[in-house]
């Protein structure tokens, strides 16, 4: 199941996409959809603070009165969520600010279904691989699932780590770093740093020769002669080529 916001001020445009949806649906036999629809971003915004609403999926109107669909993203953003956007708007003046907030498509109204369908294929396949990429772990007493894209870093203290995940929660694992790495080891994303830390390479915000600096914040100082290869893996992650 894949929730869905939809949100314009247009009430037609908000009829036509929902029906848009529900056609995907019945072309994609095992596919479903939870749709909402919300005439006004405050709307959105206050169903996502009020009652932890977390869809997987925007469809945006840039233009709305009070609240642009781009300023809309940007507070919902800032509130933790996470959602796919795809923004839809009669001009494509905005576009480049859309990408800047993380959009995955700016579709041109009236959208079809040309258009919209491969889009929704794009989108729902990488957050179907994104939920299948949990690990299962004991944290006081419990096995709990942590998804993997939360994860920060891990710090070794002994034998035990602190797992750092980018709500700001800190669990503590009865394990060593030999082991989250092991369950780490099929996740490219990841890189070991000196005998203490365990980094996501998604959350790296800078480096140099001498440390790097997370997107939560933390600082961490990187051990005689290990820049140049953790420099190689960050380039060759987000460019498929080493750094030189």
């Amino acid at each position: 199941m894949y929730r869905i916001a939809i949100c314009d001020d247009v009430a037609a445009e908000l009829d036509k996409t929902e029906k848009l949806l529900k056609e995907y649906e019945q072309k994609h036999p095992g596919t479903e959809f939870s749709v909402e629809c919300f005439d006004h971003a405050d709307k959105l915004i206050d169903r996502v603070r009020g009652k932890g609403y977390k869809p997987d999926l925007l469809l945006l109107d840039i233009y709305m009165p009070g609240k642009m669909g781009i300023e809309t993203a940007k507070e919902l953003q800032e509130m933790g969520n996470q959602s796919r956007i795809i923004f839809l708007t009669m001009s494509r003046e905005h576009a480049l600010e859309a990408f800047g907030v993380g959009a995955v498509q700016y579709l041109v109204k009236p959208v079809e279904k040309e258009a919209l369908f491969p889009v929704l294929d794009r989108v729902l396949g990488e957050i179907t691989r994104m939920q299948s990429k949990y690990l299962l772990l004991r944290i006081e007493g419990r096995i709990q699932r942590v998804a993997v894209n939360d994860i920060v870093y891990c710090e070794a203290q002994g034998k035990t780590q602190h797992l750092y995940l980018k709500d700001g929660t800190q669990c503590l694992l009865r394990i060593t770093i030999a082991e989250i790495c092991g369950m780490l080891s099929c996740y490219r994303e990841f890189v070991r740093i000196g005998v203490a830390y365990l980094v996501n390479l998604e959350h790296i915000d800078s480096l140099n020769a001498q440390e790097l600096h997370l997107d939560s914040g933390k600082k961490i100082y990187l051990p005689r002669g290990s820049y140049q290869t953790l420099k190689e893996r960050y380039f060759d992650y987000y460019c498929g080529e080493e750094g030189g």
